[in-house]
């Protein structure tokens, strides 16, 4: 792929209007294919509407300072529309295709069948689905060594991170150069196992439904269940990573304090895996062993650790949380 490949979209949705917002602002052209037959009138409605949406979204951000008004108008140009119909051109063209269409097994197997028989045979074809592994699709793609699953979070166009699942066929050559491509954007590509649930969803997933049950056990209100993440596990965990943060206080606090919420909660979904007691066991405590999940042999720690509290100041003056000292006479 070349580095302004062009880019289509199967569906015009919410999903396809996010990827499209995040390749135009970076000089990709994109085209979104309607994958339903419509009337004239009702396409040219949903063309208007997915436009429109991509205009208010790039209005926005260059009120948020990512650009000025003026290239909000030059952005646009590089995205458009196009009934099923009229879709070759758009596919003929393209470097990658996303998929988007609804959550539904056959009516993706379907398309992407469609698709795959209509694109070049290097064409890149990926499916932007949060639930179906990559390889409960791939069998109807032709020439599935060029497919895989790419996962965007929502705002597309906004969150760094994009989940790429590659399958059992997928080539290797195909999951550099997606990743490339979404480092060429700005993305931050990570790569995982078909696994329901991929990395994100599938710890939100936990965090969600816990602090929903917080709620519902009357720990504490919704308002500060939510003041406590803002300001205490987001704010940590945007600096250091879940498994980085095991190792700098130990895996062992871990391990018995996941033993004593068990037990005094009653229930195993705080127990922790068997991967923590084995990591204890080989000396991988963290970093006062010098590896942990993360190895740290030959690192300079001091340093490692002030890089990483400097992100935290840095992350208090952003919201407005850093105060001077006090001292008597203040």
């Amino acid at each position: 792929m070349t580095a302004r490949t062009n880019i289509a979209c199967l569906g015009a949705g919410r999903m396809g209007r996010g990827i499209a917002v995040a390749f135009a602002y970076a000089g990709h052209a994109v085209t979104m294919i309607d994958i339903k037959g419509r009337s004239a009138e009702d396409f040219a409605r949903l063309e208007a509407d997915a436009l429109n949406e991509v205009r208010k979204t790039f209005a926005s951000l260059a009120r948020l300072g990512l650009l000025a008004d003026a290239q909000a108008d030059m952005l646009i140009r590089r995205v458009s529309v196009v009934p099923a119909g009229e879709s070759d051109t758009a596919l003929s063209s393209a470097g990658l295709v996303f998929e988007g269409v609804p959550e539904v097994v056959e009516l993706k197997r379907e398309v992407l069948a469609a698709t795959s028989k209509r694109v070049g045979r290097d064409t890149i074809i990926a499916s932007t689905t949060s639930t179906i592994l990559v390889d409960d699709l791939s069998g109807a793609i032709e020439h599935p060594g060029r497919f895989l699953n790419v996962h965007w979070l929502n705002p597309a166009y906004l969150i760094p991170l994009v989940e790429v699942s590659p399958g059992a066929a997928t080539d290797p050559i195909v999951i550099d150069e997606v990743k490339a491509l979404l480092e060429g954007i700005g993305k931050m590509p990570v790569v995982c196992a078909a696994t329901p649930g991929f990395i994100v969803p599938r710890i939100q997933a936990l965090a969600m439904n816990e602090a929903a049950r917080m709620v519902e056990e009357g720990v504490a209100s919704a308002e500060e269940i939510d003041k406590a993440i803002r300001y205490g596990f987001g704010f940590r965990y945007a600096v250091l990573g879940l498994l980085e943060f095991i190792d700098w206080g130990g895996g062992d606090i871990l391990f018995y304090a996941s033993r004593y919420l068990e037990g005094a909660l009653g229930s195993d979904r705080y127990r922790a895996p068997e991967v923590i007691s084995r990591n204890m066991q080989e000396g991988r405590i963290g970093l006062r062993t010098g590896a942990g999940f993360l190895d740290y042999s030959g690192l300079d720690v001091d340093a490692y650790r002030e890089t990483r509290l400097k992100a935290m100041v840095d992350l208090l003056r952003h919201f407005g949380l850093a105060r001077p000292p006090v001292f008597d006479g203040d």
